[in-house]
């Protein structure tokens, strides 16, 4: 490069700063029609926002009050109930509220299985139903019931050990006699007597097994946040929550035995906790015996298997017959060589109209680590600074691990089509859900123009033949209609951050696709890369010319090596959503986001604040990563 070429480019510094700006518009003005709203009183403001907290949890709310309006009903119930037995007038209002405490958690200890029954949840995701649940927050409903089981668990556990049983073994023998004789015998029963019960034994067993399995499932130990001692360290990570979950198979059974011995009850049919647990113990059972046999069936092929930089492990597999999924779903992945009962779910990249299915694993854990050597032992050596690679034939077939999946299950992301706009952001590997989308968009956009070609042709020949036609045999009535294309999303933005340059190669073909055959503009991608300064940094700025001036001489980014262009630093989201809002005014956007739930509540919140600002509606969505 001369001198004079330089200056050149310093003096025309704004120009490509704006160029690899994430939006651009023809006037600064349209940004401001947000902002320009008359001031409303607090009364306006405030009942504003609650009417928009409504329409937007209307599903949760409804939902929630209806959970929580049935377990009052059965404490109250349960409550007034023992209130007119004897035991009342030795044990007191311990007793009373223990029992209602009880009643509450056989109703969630029941309910707790349906949010993870999978296929059940997928099937009624896509149904008319789904218009007034919502599935999507069916983890969260998980968990939140796990949070009423531990405060039943405290109410019912600790009444009757620091309540119930000191007021009945310190009782007169008098009033023992009148009231409780009937329940525990002629002699009054010891404190040891009541605890080593079945009753007693089966309830501190659940309390400490349930202790167990909620401590490890926090986000603490589930994402190895605490960082213990050798050997204690085991007790952090996927593994230490994924065995230590199926805890609860002794949970309940204990619970049913625990509901069949009781004090106070001597009725069978009074007793009914394998009334509440049938119905969804059976449900569950059989949604894991279909897992078990579906897996079976599912085994796939490998043809094959990249290791890309990042730690970053992509399959590409056979589909399986009557395979069929919808773009951001995800699949349950088993290797036996790494572990024969751990299952890992992942998202699927590639798109429903693809003859194979393809995933990519970063590795962040034991099992990731693990399928990662594995692999790694069967693939070609990676040459630096580029991939290792395999292609499956017959005579690597045999050195491949085997894979069984089960799936495909459902996510927010599968109902992106009933969107007009879509705003795609994937931090690092949390592009993956995406990515299927994108695909799946560039292939109906392919569709959508292939139609229109065939349609343009029929009416070429139309018009060949007009003359020998009258004027009610006119071309296809519906061809109007159909010009108009399947396809109801008519743009979508996809943002991409990384902090490794090494990720862009992740998915470098599909950017490079929808870059060459989107000749209509309807996907607009970028690309952001943390780890430099962001533009207009006077540390970025050499590189951000010599970017540039490559890009507009080659058409290919220096950085990522596709045809988008990269971005330094990271996006102003609030600028971002603002312009598209204003762009498509009127429109029903669609916001999905995978990655950390730091920045998913910054999302969050802006469409919260622009959804009361403009006619624009924008819908938020995140995976769970």
């Amino acid at each position: 490069m001369q001198v004079w070429q330089l200056e050149t480019l310093l003096l025309q510094k704004d120009t490509y700063q704006n160029y690899s700006q994430a939006l651009s518009y023809t006037s600064q003005a349209m940004s401001q029609n947000l902002h320009g709203l008359k001031r409303r009183g607090p009364i306006t403001r405030m009942t504003a926002k609650w009417l928009y907290y409504f329409r937007e949890n209307w599903r949760r709310i409804w939902v929630i009050s209806l959970w929580i309006a049935i377990m009052i009903g059965l404490f109250v119930w349960k409550f007034n109930q023992y209130r007119r037995k004897s035991a009342f007038r030795v044990m007191g209002y311990c007793l009373l509220t223990a029992k209602g405490a009880a009643e509450t958690l056989k109703l969630n200890m029941a309910l707790i299985l349906l949010p993870v029954c999978r296929n059940t949840i997928t099937w009624l995701r896509s149904s008319r139903l789904g218009h007034f649940v919502p599935f999507d927050d069916n983890i969260n409903f998980h968990k939140t019931i796990a949070v009423a089981i531990v405060i039943g668990i405290i109410l019912h556990a600790g009444d009757h050990l620091a309540c119930d049983f000191p007021r009945l073994i310190n009782e007169s023998a008098s009033t023992y006699d009148a009231y409780m004789i009937g329940y525990f015998g002629p002699h009054k029963p010891s404190y040891l007597a009541l605890v080593r019960g079945v009753e007693g034994v089966t309830g501190v067993l659940m309390v400490i097994l349930m202790t167990i399995a909620f401590t490890l499932a926090t986000r603490w130990f589930r994402r190895s946040s605490i960082k213990l001692p050798k050997p204690f360290d085991r007790l952090t990570g996927y593994n230490a929550f994924w065995y230590s979950h199926h805890l609860f198979i002794l949970v309940y059974i204990l619970l049913v035995v625990h509901g069949s011995f009781l004090y106070l009850v001597r009725i069978w049919y009074r007793k009914t906790t394998w009334m509440y647990l049938a119905v969804p113990v059976l449900l569950y059972a059989g949604e894991r015996t279909l897992r078990f046999f579906r897996a079976g069936l599912s085994s796939v092929s490998l043809l094959k298997v990249t290791l890309y930089p990042g730690n970053v492990l992509s399959l590409h597999m056979t589909k399986p017959p009557k395979f069929r999924y919808k773009s951001g779903q995800y699949v349950f992945v088993q290797c036996p060589s790494v572990s024969p009962f751990e299952w890992h779910p992942f998202s699927i990249t590639s798109a429903p109209d693809d003859d194979y299915i393809s995933i990519h694993i970063r590795q962040l854990g034991d099992w990731t680590h693990d399928l990662k050597r594995v692999f790694a032992a069967a693939c070609e050596p990676a040459v630096t600074g580029k991939s290792g690679l395999l292609r499956a034939d017959e005579a690597t077939k045999k050195s491949l691990p085997k894979l069984l999946i089960d799936g495909p299950y459902g996510a927010p992301a599968q109902n992106y089509s009933k969107y007009d706009i879509l705003l795609l952001i994937g931090l690092g590997i949390g592009a993956t859900p995406l990515i299927s989308i994108l695909k799946d968009l560039l292939n109906n956009i392919v569709k959508m123009e292939e139609q229109v070609d065939s349609i343009s042709d029929l009416s070429r020949v139309s018009d060949q033949s007009i003359a020998s036609c009258d004027s009610s045999c006119s071309v296809n009535k519906v061809s109007p209609r159909r010009r108009k294309g399947t396809l109801r999303t008519t743009n979508a933005y996809f943002y991409w951050v990384t902090r490794e340059q090494g990720s862009f190669d992740w998915f470098k073909g599909v950017m490079d696709e929808v870059s060459e055959l989107d000749q209509r503009g309807v996907i607009e991608m970028h690309n952001y890369l943390t780890s430099v300064y962001e533009e207009g940094d006077a540390r970025s700025m050499l590189i951000t010319m010599v970017q540039a001036l490559n890009h507009a001489k080659n058409g290919v980014d220096i950085v990522s090596g596709t045809r988008v262009r990269t971005h330094f630093g990271r996006p102003n989201w609030k600028k971002v959503i603002s312009k598209i809002s204003t762009k498509h005014a009127n429109a029903r956007i669609g916001v999905f986001y995978c990655g950390v739930p730091v920045l998913a509540k910054e999302l969050r919140q802006l469409c919260h604040d622009y959804n009361q600002k403009g006619s624009t509606k924008l819908e938020f969505h995140k995976e769970h990563f």
